[in-house]
């Protein structure tokens, strides 16, 4: 279950030294989600942020808010680093995904200068190295692992990440299909159709106009199971799965779907892949749809389960009037898996890198 107070330690001097090292003036503080101010300067900064890796921004105020809001607050936790007239320079957050992995953002200001930057990233790294202490030992655990990421074209984020202990241990590319409004017919019906003895669906309702329970956890056991030996696959329990999908700004429960292998007629319908999608809007045109999640379970590959439900998601953005449907590859997994991507109009628009740090969990 999710955990009915945070894990993490509210108070950011608890956390660190009380000389953090910052230039004269500046100070460690937390944010006010209720602050306009202080959700236009994150936005501000995490806009800056993109830039700065991949040449153009896509975060807006509802991306800050997940991480900062009081829905957030019993898996994540927020610091600030301040100036001296009280504008925000630098802004990490944690995020308690899964036992054994805490997710970390870490975003200091692009205009500052080169000392005053590096000042502020140590200090959020010494903040994150504390959080995960806490979380590991909230956890049970020996060792926490932070889990980071970069975009490739950002070597001031690389440089700090080494200095910092954190290893690059994974490459990602950020692919995009353009969709156009003639797809939708690709398939009969994105809420369901059939192909050799496959049926795609998407999760039922019920009564109320919520989805069915039971597809929901069909699809958590598809995706659970389809991912064990991937990198860095950690378990994830139901309602850590949907709490976490749910706070998603693009979350839809339409855009849900399940794959299930049913042989000869009459037999039982087994769940055998599933896909979960979100939208993703466009500040100056259509939005999108991006793939979240895709898995297969090993049993049922070589059935194109993949290629149908990517077919379908595909169908599903063009019936909705999307342009693009967007996803990440693993681009050092030895399977391949990009080749269908790639054979079915997707293209890499810039890539990303998983950095990471175990830090041992002492008493706290």
């Amino acid at each position: 279950m999710i955990p009915p107070e945070s894990r993490f330690e509210s108070d950011p001097e608890e956390l660190l030294p009380s000389d953090p090292s910052l230039p004269e003036g500046w100070s460690v503080d937390t944010v006010d989600p209720a602050s306009v101010a202080d959700v236009e300067r994150l936005t501000e900064l995490l806009r800056g942020h993109e830039t700065a890796g991949r040449g153009y921004p896509s975060a807006g105020t509802d991306d800050v808010l997940l991480e900062i809001s009081d829905l957030g607050t019993r898996t994540r936790a927020n610091v600030v680093v301040r100036d001296p007239e009280g504008a925000i320079q630098a802004w990490g957050s944690v995020h308690d995904r899964a036992a054994g992995r805490m997710l970390f953002v870490h975003v200091v200001a692009r205009g500052l200068l080169h000392t005053d930057a590096a000042r502020c990233a140590r200090v959020l790294f010494a903040w994150a190295d504390g959080q995960a202490r806490e979380v590991g030992a909230a956890r049970g655990l020996d060792v926490q692992q932070i889990d980071t990421g970069a975009f490739a074209d950002d070597p001031r984020q690389h440089a700090w990440l080494g200095a910092a202990g954190y290893e690059r241990v994974r490459a990602w590319w950020q692919m995009t299909r353009p969709v156009d409004a003639d797809e939708s017919g690709l398939v009969p019906d994105p809420e369901r159709w059939e192909k050799n003895g496959v049926v795609f669906r998407a999760v039922g309702r019920a009564g109320d106009g919520m989805p069915a329970d039971a597809d929901l956890r069909a699809v958590h056991q598809v995706l659970e199971g389809a991912f064990t030996d991937h990198f860095n696959s950690r378990e994830e329990t139901f309602a850590e799965f949907v709490h976490r999908l749910r706070q998603d700004p693009g979350h839809r429960w339409d855009h849900w779907w399940l794959a299930e292998i049913v042989d000869g007629e009459g037999g039982d319908a087994e769940p055998a892949g599933a896909l979960v999608a979100t939208e993703s809007e466009s500040e100056d045109g259509p939005s999108g749809s991006y793939v979240d999640y895709l898995g297969v379970l090993s049993n049922a590959r070589g059935r194109g389960v993949a290629k149908g439900l990517l077919t379908t998601v595909i169908a599903d953005a063009a019936l909705r009037g999307r342009d693009r449907v967007g996803l990440e590859v693993d681009a050092d997994s030895p399977t391949g898996a990009d080749g269908l991507y790639t054979s079915m109009g997707w293209t890499t628009s810039y890539m990303t890198q998983s950095w990471h740090r175990d830090v041992p969990v002492a008493d706290v």
